[in-house]
């Protein structure tokens, strides 16, 4: 499946006048995530595509934002498994202000442990790890607002 920008337009239009919150497609390498909840970062703009959807022009606009959260990583020293985020919120690295965070580089994790909590529509959701290892990296920042899929976490497994 190929959408075109005047086509992903028409898609978030006809979901910005239904009734949906999310509509996610998937169709092999293709994916698409449209969401109508609120972000908090001072802009009006819906985040309406998921990174892994390479025919779509709008992913463009994305594909920075990542590489200036971990400027020093090159694509080939992107060596283990990456924890993402499951849906579009603020993320939260500690469990409460002043607290210390859940993870920092160098601290083993282990699946079903917490690594961080996102808060979307007032809702606090705990982000397990699916995979145990070593955090290699945190590749966001504390309060930062986090789209469908972004990686939170570089583990290097055990």
């Amino acid at each position: 499946m190929n959408l075109n920008v005047k086509e992903i337009r028409e898609l978030m239009a006809d979901l910005e006048k239904s009734t949906l919150r999310d509509v996610y497609i998937q169709d092999g390498e293709f994916s698409l995530h449209l969401s109508k909840n609120e972000q908090v970062q001072g802009g009006n703009t819906p985040a309406p595509v998921a990174p892994s959807a390479p025919a779509a022009q709008p992913v463009v606009n994305q594909a920075p934002a990542a590489q200036a959260a971990a400027p020093a990583v090159a694509a080939p020293a992107a060596a283990g498994k990456e924890i993402k985020a499951p849906m579009v919120g603020t993320v939260y690295l500690q469990p409460k202000p002043g607290e210390p965070n859940f993870k920092n580089v160098g601290d083993h994790v282990e699946k079903g442990e917490t690594v961080a909590i996102i808060e979307a529509m007032k809702l606090m959701t705990e982000i397990k790890s699916d995979v145990s290892g070593t955090i290699a990296e945190v590749l966001v920042d504390n309060e930062e607002v986090v789209d469908f899929d972004k990686p939170l976490y570089r583990v290097t497994t055990d």
